[in-house]
């Protein structure tokens, strides 16, 4: 079986968003970095090369048996879309996404253009939702 590319690396998180070259993207990374740490109480970690996770979790995949470590929310800044991800997906979040802006989604997947895009508070309520999501506690 094929093991996971992406996995929780020592690389610096903060210089990762330095190198962001679009200054909007690296200002919302900072600020979604905050956001994470406070919502999480855990320090930030690089999973892969781009993708900065908080906490993390042991899953099974119910159709591969698959066993592996994963973050349990987290973001990148790709340069085509900001991406937050949702480790409990969004199927009990279907009230609060109404009023969370201009968004898409796939899989545990948030796409935005920009923080300015989207309700901050909303997301705040979805974050927490799904660091408490019983299937996930440690």
């Amino acid at each position: 079986m094929a093991e996971l590319k992406t996995k929780e690396n020592n690389a610096s998180v903060e210089k990762f968003i330095n190198a962001v070259k679009d200054e909007e993207k690296r200002k919302d990374s900072l600020a979604l970095l905050e956001l994470l740490k406070k919502i999480t109480k855990k320090e930030p970690k690089m999973w892969g090369p781009s993708i900065i996770g908080f906490g993390s979790y042991r899953y099974k995949s119910p159709k591969t048996g698959r066993e592996g470590d994963w973050f349990l929310t987290g973001f990148s800044p790709r340069k085509q879309n900001m991406t937050v991800y949702f480790s409990s997906g969004f199927q009990s979040m279907a009230p609060l996404m109404k009023d969370l802006g201009k968004y898409k989604t796939g899989g545990g997947c948030l796409y935005f253009n920009k923080l300015s895009d989207i309700d901050i508070k909303v997301l705040t309520k979805m974050l927490k939702e799904t660091i408490t999501n019983p299937f996930l506690a440690k």
